[in-house]
């Protein structure tokens, strides 16, 4: 008696789950076949961003190359169409290169390109946060401590690891300006930081102990 009933609840289940398939059919179909079109779009999407990057390695790198002999104007040109293309490792290489072989003497143009990088590249936080601060640096001979506080102002605001970076350069800014005190006031904020840069901390402490102390 009770194996028949195992056998009819068996034979139950069976026509249950036949059914299942017959009734959802179409469903089943649509939804298997749209979990294979998102993993095939995705591994080509893969596919192609390895490729844009290989090919992009390869642009900068010929470049790079061609720095010592190849014409300005081209290096320039193909500089800045590696930034636009807004790739995480090449983009920021690319800038890195105009602005420390002065490549470029508008000031615009560069901050233009800054911009492209801070704004509309993928970036991870604390690599936006450096450049960000490169940003900063680059503008901190040209503009008033107004305008540096505000380029810096996403980086003071936080807890980033360029904050202490941040602070010195505005410190800085302001001993070049001969407002000591106001310096002094940011020095402070270094050695109060619990992440500051051990570099940046003890360039701070030398700075207070030659310049301010009585």
């Amino acid at each position: 008696m009770d194996e028949e009933i195992t056998i009819i609840d068996s034979n139950t289940r069976k026509e249950k789950i036949k059914n299942f398939f017959i009734n959802y059919k179409k469903k089943i179909i649509i939804f298997i076949s749209v979990i294979l079109i998102l993993l095939i779009g995705y591994f080509s999407f893969e596919e192609i961003k390895n490729r844009n990057k290989i090919k992009l390695a390869n642009q900068f790198n010929s470049t790079i190359e061609d720095f010592k002999t190849g014409n300005k104007e081209k290096i320039i040109s193909n500089l800045t169409k590696i930034i636009n293309e807004q790739d995480t490792t090449y983009s920021p290489l690319a800038l890195y290169f105009l602005i420390d072989n002065n490549l470029i003497d508008e000031q615009d143009e560069i901050n233009n390109l800054f911009n492209i990088l801070i704004d509309k590249t993928n970036l991870e936080k604390e690599i936006k946060n450096l450049i960000i601060y490169k940003k900063a640096l680059f503008n901190s001979n040209f503009v008033d401590e107004n305008k540096l506080m505000k380029l810096l102002s996403p980086i003071l605001n936080s807890e980033s690891i360029w904050k202490s970076h941040g602070l010195y350069l505005i410190a800085e800014y302001f001993y070049s300006k001969n407002e000591k005190q106001k310096a002094k006031e940011f020095f402070n904020q270094i050695l109060m930081l619990t992440n500051s840069n051990n570099d940046i901390k003890l360039k701070s402490q030398k700075r207070i102990s030659r310049d301010y102390s009585e």
